[in-house]
């Protein structure tokens, strides 16, 4: 039985709760917030011990495996301790606000020899698994092109629900880094690193420090190029799509669902349907059912001493590439890739 304690109370816990709970091996068995009346009512809620201070419940408690659920910019610190500790880590997406706290958490993570893995559960999306399946068998032929649209919206209850959201200190930015890393990191998973990229990006129609709009054009190494368009200004909000095209067929998932599949070599999929939700209108609209296999899948890499599927190196790699597009769009102009 895996001992999980989680770090942070926002909505996000909630769904981590849930997972934990419906797994056999494993067991929460407490919860960690910064704010003492949050700790109590969570306490109330769900019938497990709520500390108000994360140092207090890694040092009582001795989890095997921490979940980090704070603002995205307070994913280093709890981190590191529990690194020190012996405690794996388990942390919310994006790794950290900027490539430098990432690292130390990497860094970290290896010197104490912990695991680190970061909550990507798209990743674990049946269809997202058979697109990646027809890549590896060469279904698709040499890559050509890939795109990820995350045309979202988002209100302006949503950012004054936090006061962390669309800030450069708590979100590091905001469509792109927060809503946008998901689909941005499938992309990436598909379509390899990137050689070089030139972003733009706005505040359009929110009150925020960071972007609303934003736009990357991509050179991958294998010369493959793509496009990134990340927003949560676009009214209704429609669902996030990830579109690839080799020179022997394209496929198109749209919120996680085949919309398009057309191989040379196989006959046609059009429109399967699966019970997947996108966050397009509402940030908790999405279910729990991957998050599930995810955290099933840290419970094994610490099990059998393996690297998670989704580790800190690889959630690396979205972090880094949005960070440049930040970059680039600061001096209207194109930045290489190869130093990050």
């Amino acid at each position: 039985m895996i001992k999980f304690g989680i770090i942070g109370t926002g909505a996000i816990a909630t769904q981590h709760i849930k997972c934990i709970q419906l797994l056999p091996d494993a067991a929460l068995v407490a919860i960690a917030s910064s704010n003492k009346e949050r700790a109590d009512t969570t306490q109330r809620q769900f019938g497990i011990t709520c500390y108000d201070n994360y140092l207090d419940m890694m040092d009582i408690e001795k989890p095997d495996i921490v979940v980090i659920c704070t603002a995205s910019g307070n994913h280093l610190p709890p981190t590191l301790a529990a690194a020190m500790r012996g405690i794996h880590v388990l942390t919310e997406k994006p790794l950290e606000i900027n490539v430098e706290r990432a690292d130390q958490m990497i860094a970290t993570c290896k010197e104490h020899q912990v695991k680190l893995g970061v909550v990507f559960q798209n990743r674990f999306h049946p269809n997202f698994i058979k697109l990646k399946t027809a890549i590896s068998e060469n279904k698709l032929g040499r890559l050509l092109l890939g795109n990820a649209y995350i045309k979202w919206y988002r209100d302006q209850n949503y950012y004054q629900s936090s006061t962390w959201r669309g800030t450069l200190a708590g979100d590091g930015g905001a469509a792109l880094i927060n809503q946008g890393i998901h689909t941005i990191d499938l992309l990436l998973n598909v379509m390899g690193d990137v050689k070089t990229v030139f972003g733009k990006i706005q505040t359009t129609l929110h009150p925020i420090e960071g972007e609303d709009l934003g736009i990357g054009v991509l050179t991958f190494t294998s010369n493959a190029l793509g496009t990134i368009l990340g927003s949560t200004a676009l009214y209704p909000g429609y669902p996030e799509r990830l579109e690839i095209y080799g020179e022997d067929g394209s496929v198109v998932l749209e919120a996680g669902n085949i919309k398009s599949w057309h191989l040379k070599s196989e006959l046609p999929i059009v429109q399967i349907e699966v019970p997947t939700a996108s966050g397009a209108t509402n940030p908790m609209a999405i279910g729990y059912e991957l998050h599930k296999m995810l955290i099933q899948d840290m419970i094994d890499a610490v099990v059998n001493d393996r690297e998670p599927k989704v580790s800190g190196v690889e959630a690396r790699k979205s972090l880094a590439l949005i960070q440049s597009i930040y970059a680039s769009s600061s001096i209207d102009q194109p930045l290489s890739m190869t130093k990050q």
